[in-house]
């Protein structure tokens, strides 16, 4: 099983992230309700979001592709096809939902409670966030030909190229390795 990783930098590019290889291998991460019930815990959008059926399921999963199709494609331009603009009208739809409550019990721990709604609301404000934002133009995709997640590069060189060390880093660099060595000994 894939675990969820969280290395975007955004909460939305982080969900766009639950697909993995769209170019090739096309992996769903979010293949259950269960499946969704573990990212938005792993994500810490809301503490527990309650029963999380098919069609909440779906929901997010719209939201995903959505967000993943505007971020490649934005800004917008006269000659959007109308793919893109639906897409536009699922984010401004989502980030019209209401934002999980946050509420501090006695003991100072805080609570984050809602339902899918909420979730998508979270989602679809981080969108709108991003997209308006000067980060956008430091969003990124990986540099891993296979890898399609998208990053935002908050380095402050803005040089980074990977969507995560442990993910695709640290295999390209051994790949680069090993095939430097392969040279070196043909070369001998």
């Amino acid at each position: 099983m894939d675990e969820f990783v969280f290395v975007s930098g955004r909460l939305c590019l982080d969900l766009a992230g639950t697909k993995l290889w769209r170019r090739s291998l096309r992996t769903e991460l979010l293949g259950s309700p269960d499946d969704l019930r573990r990212w938005i815990g792993a994500a810490g959008v809301v503490d527990d979001p309650g029963a999380v059926d098919s069609r909440g399921l779906e929901r997010v999963r719209r939201l995903r592709e959505a967000v993943y199709l505007l971020a490649r494609h934005w800004p917008l331009g006269d000659d959007a096809d109308t793919t893109v603009k639906d897409a536009l009208a699922e984010v401004n739809e989502a980030a019209r939902l209401p934002l999980p409550r946050r509420q501090l019990d006695e003991s100072g721990r805080a609570t984050r409670t809602g339902s899918v709604d909420e979730v998508l609301g979270a989602v679809g404000c981080d969108a709108v966030d991003l997209l308006s934002s000067s980060q956008f133009s430091r969003m990124r995709e990986c540099a891993n030909e296979d890898c399609t997640r998208l990053f935002v590069d908050l380095s402050r060189s803005g040089a980074r190229r990977w969507c995560g060390m442990a993910e695709c880093g640290n295999r390209q660099k051994a790949a680069t390795f090993r095939r430097r060595q392969k040279q070196q000994q043909s070369a001998v």
